[in-house]
């Protein structure tokens, strides 16, 4: 049984599963709020694998590609909620309330942090909607938003330089993220987004840095590593050809026997 992604109401989203489920690769365009209710979330993102254990409030940060796999608590079910902290909401609250952000967030960006008790009892308050007890008006919705926002603040005030840092993206080292990201399976033009750049740009700086083509690039450096790990960590490319960025066994197969001029059973 595939995972149910239900919008309980506008920007706050309820996902369930009965069964570990793998997520495909998803772009964070907004900050958002969530909170592992029961099971795990495992965590693949440009920084390293993480574990969100249940009971756990993560806060991510936008611009950023993850990928996920769920599992289900002992009790046969996954649950999570989140809520997101789009930038016309973060925007409205700023003007409202004077914040003033100078200087970019400088602390260490953790997927996650220990929730207080008012961060969880504040999640806990959102379970009626889940199953319908309570129906939310957009008024309520919107009150729900700035409630999380007042409480992030609470507790850690300089989430402020984070939340409220409206501030255009500089355009980031392309070699490193591309080494940190090639494996994620998405768009050469999500690539320029999150390195902001155009496409055009984006395009251009590439074949500067590493004198091919984007897409040229991303296959070679994939199948680099595949080999690396059948060769040296004895990994059956079953168990990481998604993890490579290949949509399909067949199609790596196919690519890796193209590049290396072997199977991959006789290297």
């Amino acid at each position: 049984m595939e995972g149910k992604r239900e919008i309980i109401f506008d920007r706050l989203v309820y996902s369930c599963a009965f069964e570990k489920h793998r997520g495909y690769e998803e772009f964070i365009p907004e900050h958002f709020l969530g909170f592992q209710l029961s099971g795990e979330t495992h965590a693949f993102h440009a920084d390293g694998n993480t574990i969100i254990p249940e009971n756990t409030v993560v806060l991510v940060t936008k611009n950023q590609l993850i990928r996920t796999i769920k599992y289900p608590s002992k009790s046969g079910k996954y649950q999570f909620l989140s809520i997101t902290l789009d930038k016309e909401t973060l925007q409205q609250y700023a003007l409202e309330n004077k914040m003033m952000v100078e200087n970019r967030y400088e602390g260490k960006q953790k997927l996650y942090f220990e929730p207080d008790e008012f961060l969880q009892n504040y999640f806990i308050s959102l379970t009626p909607y889940i199953n319908k007890r309570k129906e939310a008006t957009p008024r309520l919705a919107e009150l729900k938003i700035r409630e999380a926002i007042e409480l992030l603040l609470q507790s850690n005030p300089d989430f402020k330089h984070l939340l409220f840092d409206f501030s255009e993206p500089y355009k980031i080292d392309l070699e490193e993220f591309m080494n940190q990201n090639y494996m994620f399976n998405v768009s050469v033009d999500s690539f320029a987004k999150l390195t902001a750049r155009s496409l055009s740009g984006f395009k251009r700086d590439f074949t500067k840095i590493f004198g091919t083509t984007p897409k040229q690039w991303l296959r070679e450096k994939r199948l680099e590593e595949a080999y690396y790990l059948i060769k040296h960590k004895q990994r059956k490319p079953s168990d990481f050809y998604l993890d490579l960025g290949f949509e399909n066994l067949s199609h790596f197969y196919f690519s890796f026997k193209q590049k290396f001029g072997v199977t991959t059973s006789e290297i």
